[in-house]
């Protein structure tokens, strides 16, 4: 099983597997996902080099033969004057969970095992369907030789601001990077979240054509932090990164520099003899002057705030 993120990174790379199954609810994310595959290709010969086929209509016997043949020819043609094809398969539920009505549909889909289980190198093909029967023989043959992508499921931030960008340009609109980075930091991967967020944004910016960051301060809010500790967590763990980016959610949200120095000297003089002796009186020095600058406005407040947060990440590393 793969993430819609790692196997953007493959078609990025140019280096994706012969065939990909991807699934599950979220068909905006399943389209946007078989249109990236077209990157593969250079755009001036992806006439010759991609194909797009539909299945909804292969619902007997004779149509889902007719249908499998064009299918497997298409997997099978060589690439015209580029190292590889793409053959995108949409609405496959018909052929992934036929009914078995005549020996021609059981030929037909004998036909397509065999192509699943030898697919040629020269060509990626995408498979695009709903539901599946994990218990079928041709889902545990796909299980087997391809790339299962479930898409809906979201895991990281990353993810979810892959999945805002996907949703806004299917309404036709696009979002700023800071605009789409601070939103899905808000939610997290929290779909039901981000779909009454998103749409709630495509209102409030209706008829634009790009929605920008203030949009999207407007509807968000303040940022619902999941773990009032997660900052903390995150210095204790040495990760500067995830720690910055909760440090950004509690002053986006409103919570006061002076109550963010004080957990942070709550860590340092709690945890620290513990986890970090060797570096507790340069850590407790580090808040006391940081303490100083805030009173005396020595700098912006997210800024004293930042250095601090990454010189007590910097300690735990070096432990």
């Amino acid at each position: 099983m793969a993430s819609p993120t790692a196997v953007l990174q493959q078609i990025k790379s140019g280096t994706t597997d012969p065939v990909y199954l991807l699934f599950g609810e979220d068909d905006v994310e399943k389209a946007a996902l078989a249109h990236d595959f077209e990157e593969l290709v250079e755009e001036g010969l992806r006439a010759f080099n991609v194909e797009r086929l539909h299945a909804g209509d292969w619902t007997s016997g004779d149509r889902l033969t007719g249908g499998v043949a064009g299918l497997v020819a298409a997997v099978r043609t060589l690439p015209m004057m580029a190292p590889r094809r793409v053959v995108v398969l949409l609405q496959a539920d018909t052929v992934l969970m036929p009914k078995r009505e005549s020996e021609a549909a059981a030929r037909a889909l004998e036909e397509f095992e065999r192509l699943i289980a030898a697919p040629p190198r020269e060509t990626t093909l995408v498979i695009v369907t709903g539901s599946v029967d994990r218990r079928s023989r041709l889902f545990k043959l796909l299980a087997k030789q391809a790339v299962l992508v479930e898409c809906g499921v979201l895991e990281s931030a990353a993810d979810a601001e892959r999945w805002i960008r996907n949703r806004v340009a299917a309404a036709g609109a696009a979002i700023a990077p800071a605009g789409a980075r601070l939103l899905a930091e808000r939610c997290g991967p929290d779909v039901k979240r981000l779909r009454n967020d998103v749409e709630r944004l495509l209102l409030y910016a209706m008829g634009q054509k790009t929605i920008e960051l203030a949009d999207v301060r407007e509807i968000v809010g303040p940022a619902a932090l999941q773990d009032d500790w997660a900052m903390t967590n995150a210095i204790e763990a040495g990760d500067g990164a995830a720690a910055l980016r909760q440090l950004a959610l509690m002053l986006d949200a409103g919570l006061p520099p002076e109550k963010v120095l004080g957990q942070l000297g709550w860590l340092v003089r709690s945890k620290f003899p513990q986890i970090a002796p060797g570096r507790l009186r340069k850590s407790i020095e580090a808040v006391f002057r940081t303490d100083v600058d805030l009173k005396r406005t020595a700098g912006d407040p997210r800024v004293l705030l930042e250095r601090l947060v990454v010189e007590l990440c910097e300690k735990q590393r070096r432990v």
